[in-house]
């Protein structure tokens, strides 16, 4: 599609009228009426505002003219796996996993290949060939050429260490020691819980990036503890195989 079909199109999905969507971009309905016909495209400011209203990457607005892949995992991005700035507008060189609300998860390169060669593996690439490949091709990345000067000096890591420290004082029974969280996004890890009340409830915000870790009990087999941080609480659940059967064990404010 092009830029005035994506720009029409949005507009009326959303239900607004040429003069509602001027008054909320801030130019004229004469504007808009040009941009629709295709005889002009928003300016790079105006691209930011539609961005943000509608939800979707500038890139996207211009009819997807690049492919873009995150500048720390190499994952092809689309909008809905952008990572967040601190404001809530869309960077479109990072995905949710390697950048949530402007705030970079990664420091430690060997870490990222770890968690990204066992999304890779499948029946025609080997584990080997995955950590291969992604040893080579991540360090072309813009984000780790330019890691000194993208890094926020540790904090974060510094954060997730101090969460790890809290999570073990819990000392929960048949539960390892966490060693390692990884960013997880809210979609993929909100489950949903049991209440005592009988009512069903999740906890998370599908769109949020968490820190988290799976780790299988010492005391029963085919038991999993679920683990997930933030700067606000600690939720420790428990599941089977394939997270069946969960079970909220602990949810506790920080």
């Amino acid at each position: 599609m092009e830029t005035k079909e994506i720009l029409y199109e949005l507009r009326t999905k959303n239900g607004m009228s040429q003069d509602d969507l001027a008054e909320k971009v801030f130019v004229t309905r004469q504007a808009v009426s040009r941009w629709e016909n295709g005889d002009t495209v928003p300016n790079t400011e105006t691209l930011k505002l539609l961005s943000r209203l509608y939800n979707v990457s500038i890139n996207t607005l211009l009819g997807s003219p690049e492919k873009m892949i995150c500048q720390c995992c190499g994952m092809p991005l689309e909008d809905s796996i952008i990572g967040r700035n601190k404001d809530g507008s869309l960077n479109e060189e990072y995905c949710k996993w390697c950048y949530a609300d402007g705030t970079f998860t990664y420091s430690n390169l060997d870490d990222l290949i770890e968690v990204c060669t066992k999304h890779m593996v499948n029946e025609s690439f080997t584990e080997d060939q995955a950590r291969s490949y992604l040893k080579e091709s991540l360090p072309k990345l813009n984000y780790w050429r330019k890691y000194d000067e993208l890094s926020d000096g540790g904090e974060y890591e510094a954060f997730k260490e101090q969460l790890i420290g809290e999570i073990n004082a819990l000392d929960i029974e048949g539960m390892p020691k966490v060693k390692k969280l990884n960013a997880l996004v809210g979609k993929f890890v909100n489950l949903e819980y049991r209440l005592p009340n009988g009512l069903n409830a999740k906890f998370l915000d599908d769109g949020t990036t968490y820190l988290g870790s799976q780790l299988e009990s010492e005391i029963v087999p085919g038991l999993f503890f679920g683990i997930l941080g933030c700067m606000d609480f600690i939720l420790i659940s428990t599941y089977g195989e394939n997270c069946s059967d969960p079970e909220l064990l602990l949810y506790k404010k920080r």
